[in-house]
This record gives structure tokens, sequence and C-alpha cells, in this order.
């Protein structure tokens, strides 16, 4: 089978640029119906079971997160920031725009990447985009996000011991999360508490409340 066409013309082709309610600063290729969209993404790709578009959506965690890091540049100025599980890559975009020394953004998808590239080019700020699983990496950040990462049992399990030695290690890690079943109860400090708009594509609700934590160190 031969590998699928350009996936920048494909985000190009298949989304229009939009701001997220919480962070109309920032500017991202967004999809509109999640299932045209989910099987488009399956004829480019040629197969089938796919996971869906997660990186064409800014989901209310990341809308959270993103906020919080507005509101607070100091957090951003000038560290090594990494945005885990960076979906559209929208909070390493605010880092950037808050003139953080470097900003990596990673993505096990590769069509996220691809799409978290075309919105740094969007909002013309440098991000480097790493495509793999970073979990076990030493740590080199000072600040860590990560925007609703525990939405399954097997994920949260694969990714907080890891969250929590970088902590230890001495980054500032920062969670948001809407609610999530697998969020760990304890090693959290509460931050900020945010109402973010969303749309029944994503959710069960138009609006979610958002919870902002960091980890104990």
């Amino acid at each position: 089978m031969s590998a699928p066409a350009d996936p920048a013309a494909f985000i190009r082709a298949h989304t229009a640029p939009a701001s997220p309610p919480a962070c109309p600063e920032i500017r991202l290729w967004s999809g509109g119906a999640v299932t045209p969209l989910w099987e488009a993404t399956e004829a480019w790709a040629g197969r089938s079971g796919l996971a869906p578009p997660y990186w064409a959506y800014c989901w209310a965690g990341g809308q959270a997160l993103t906020r919080w890091l507005l509101d607070h540049p100091e957090q951003a100025a000038g560290r090594r920031v990494l945005d885990f599980a960076a979906g559209c890559g929208v909070s390493a975009i605010a880092a950037a725009r808050l003139g953080a020394a470097r900003v990596e953004a990673a993505e096990i998808d590769p069509l996220a990447a691809a799409a978290i590239a075309l919105n740094a080019d969007l909002n013309q700020v440098a991000v480097e985009v790493v495509c793999g699983d970073l979990v076990g990496a030493p740590c080199r950040w000072d600040l860590v996000v990560a925007g609703d990462v525990c939405y399954e049992a097997a994920m949260t399990g694969h990714i907080w011991p890891w969250l929590k030695r970088l902590a230890a290690d001495g980054a500032t890690v920062v969670m948001a999360d809407p609610g999530r079943a697998y969020l760990p109860r304890h090693g959290l400090r509460r931050l900020a508490d945010f109402e973010v708009e969303t749309s029944l594509e994503l959710e069960d609700r138009t609006r979610r409340a958002v919870t902002v934590y960091t980890l104990a160190g």
C-alpha cells in the first residue's frame, strides 16, 4: 500500500482556521462535525479503525490550560516547555507566544504532529514537534503541561509515574482535567477553575468545568 498523500494538504482541505472560545488570541486549523472528518481521515489513510481526529479540536482541558498560561505569562517566559500529548498544540503555541526559551509539543499521531506544525505556522511561532512517545525520557524541561490526558485507565497508568518523576526532578508539571474518572486523587494541588464552552461533537454537554492542577514534586 502506498503512503498517504501530504498530511498538511489534507488538514488544510478538511479544516478551517478558528479560535477556541476560552483563548481567542490563538487560531487553529479546526474541524466541524466529527464523523465526516473521521471518515475522510480513514479514506485518506486507506484504512479503517483509526482513532477519532482529536487533533482537529481544542478540547476543554486544552482550552483551560491555555487560558491559564495566557493569564500567567511568567510561567512560560524564558523557560523550556513541553506540551505533552499536545493534540492541536494550543498550549505549546501559547507558551511560544509568551516568550518561552524553547517549546516542544509531543504527539504519537502523525496527523496531530502535522496539525501542530500548521497551527504554529498559523500563529507565527516556533514549536518543535516530537512525533513519538516521550514517556520515560529524562527531564529536559522547566515546565510540562498536559491537558485532559487521564481519560483512560491505561493512559493514566502509562504516564503518571513519569509525570511524577519529572516533578521530582524539578519541572513544574501543570495539568488540566474536566472531571475524567481516571485522574489520580492524590499528589495534586489546585491552581484554578474554569468553565469552558465546548461542543456536543466532543462532549455530552456544551460547557464543562475544568480544574488546573500542579503536581507535587
